[in-house]
């Protein structure tokens, strides 16, 4: 897997416009900065999304129906996952992410607490495509919190969706929570907390890149750059070049070994895309899914949704 991600990091790094997958945040520190994200005032996705949870614990039960395997994509700390145990009452527990250490320490400790779920923390490349041939006749709820689908590309998104919907084989269903469009501020001060620790997490993923691939990206070099593309309904993350920079990319070809960088330029790391209701439920519809539940809060900021897998 590791040769797989050095091969992406030195394509992405090396392309007209220099990007780096958002999926590369989540080494251990990253993971843990993200918590934090998680709690900040600014960050209204995640209070947001519980709220919804919790106020419509009941319809959300009834609606997903029997749960003999809950599959966890993009767990983290799986906490989000674990207030769902005693409602839905899942058999078995898989959590997917790509930080493997992170992700078995969080598992160890949630075992405890259920000892009567068999569960499993697994590494895996989300943005690969997802097959459980082990568990096909099995009753699958797929988990996929805290607007993470806002990453994708809608093309991206789609093909996601309709493997997702394929791997239910016509037994189980989607729980989703996705970001919606709102006022410019709300989504900037998001994404631009004055704490800084946004700041912290799009930078940290340079010294996840160094560690990967030996380069030497220096932080000092960078500034985080968040802002909303309206045309394009999303939050783009960057990071900026402070001053003029030559990273060495270790293993690479020759005229690949030496990138440079000028004052200004900039490196992509994020797009958080934000949908309306209608626009949303319809890519569900498209890829497969029927019979589509959804809940939203007040300030309809955040949505929820449930979606059977066609038969």
């Amino acid at each position: 897997m590791k040769h797989t991600l050095i091969q992406e990091l030195h394509l992405s790094l090396t392309n007209d416009a220099p990007f780096i997958s958002p999926k590369f945040f989540y080494d251990d520190v990253g993971s843990h900065l993200f918590d934090v994200i998680t709690l900040l005032e600014e960050y209204y996705p995640t209070r947001t999304e519980q709220w919804i949870m919790d106020a419509f614990q009941g319809a959300i039960t009834d609606a997903v129906g029997p749960c003999e395997v809950l599959l966890d994509l993009g767990a983290g700390n799986c906490a989000k996952a674990s207030r769902l145990f005693n409602s839905i009452k899942p058999k078995q527990y898989r959590a997917l992410d790509i930080s493997k250490e992170y992700l078995e320490a969080a598992v160890a400790d949630l075992q405890k607490q259920f000892p009567h779920i068999a569960m499993s923390a697994e590494a895996i490349d989300l943005s690969l495509p997802l097959a459980f041939p082990d568990i096909s006749e099995l009753r699958k709820i797929f988990f996929f919190p805290g607007s993470s689908i806002g990453n994708y590309d809608p093309e991206k998104a789609d093909q996601f969706f309709a493997n997702i919907a394929h791997e239910c084989h016509g037994n189980g269903g989607l729980l989703i929570g996705v970001d919606l469009v709102k006022d410019l501020e709300t989504l900037h001060l998001a994404y631009n907390d004055p704490l800084g620790v946004t700041s912290a997490f799009n930078l940290n993923i340079l010294l996840n890149v160094n560690r990967i691939i030996g380069s030497n990206f220096n932080l000092q070099d960078w500034e985080h750059y968040a802002f909303f593309n309206e045309s394009q309904s999303r939050i783009e993350m960057h990071l900026r070049a402070r001053v003029n920079i030559e990273v060495n990319l270790p293993g690479s070809n020759a005229r690949d070994h030496v990138i440079r960088f000028k004052v200004g330029d900039l490196i992509h790391t994020e797009n958080s895309y934000k949908y309306t209701q209608d626009s949303f439920t319809e890519k569900l519809r498209y890829a497969g899914f029927e019979n589509i539940h959804a809940w939203t809060d007040p300030k309809k900021h955040f949505l929820v949704c449930f979606a059977n897998a066609k038969k």
